[in-house]
């Protein structure tokens, strides 16, 4: 019985063909941590509200290409270590604790990852959002 299921795994690997550090690395154990830490209503913008959301990167953390509510604007700053990110088309820009940048509602954040593979990284992102959503980040079309 054991050997049959050693067989079998050694067939399903085979051919699912080799796969890479890269693509291994992508396959989960690496995916960011992501914690809503506060959530309030603006009073003076009936509809919306600011969420915080922790972003806690491991070293050689991401998170999937994405995108976010058509009424979110993100406002992102780094607490910790340093961030790749690439929004839309734009060059991918590394940034380090202290720095922010922003993301406007229909934006897709191409890359998002630590930039490094030894220190952790983390960041806030502050939404601005319609109050009744819920989810978001959706996995981006490729």
């Amino acid at each position: 019985m054991i050997k049959s299921i050693a067989i079998a795994l050694a067939l399903t690997a085979a051919l699912a063909g080799p796969v890479g550090a890269k693509e291994a690395h992508r396959a989960g154990e690496k995916a960011a941590k992501v914690t809503l830490v506060y959530e309030h209503k603006l009073p003076n913008a009936p509809g919306k509200s600011i969420k915080g959301i922790l972003v806690e990167y491991g070293p050689g953390g991401y998170s999937e290409a994405h995108t976010h509510p058509s009424s979110a604007f993100i406002y992102a700053t780094v607490l910790e270590g340093s961030i790749r990110s690439q929004v839309n088309d734009d060059p991918v820009k590394v940034y380090k604790a202290g720095e922010s940048f922003s993301e406007m509602p229909g934006d897709r954040h191409s890359v998002s990852e630590n930039g490094s593979e030894t220190k952790p990284a983390k960041l806030l992102a502050v939404f601005v959002v319609d109050s009744a959503q819920k989810e978001l980040t959706y996995p981006a079309k490729k």
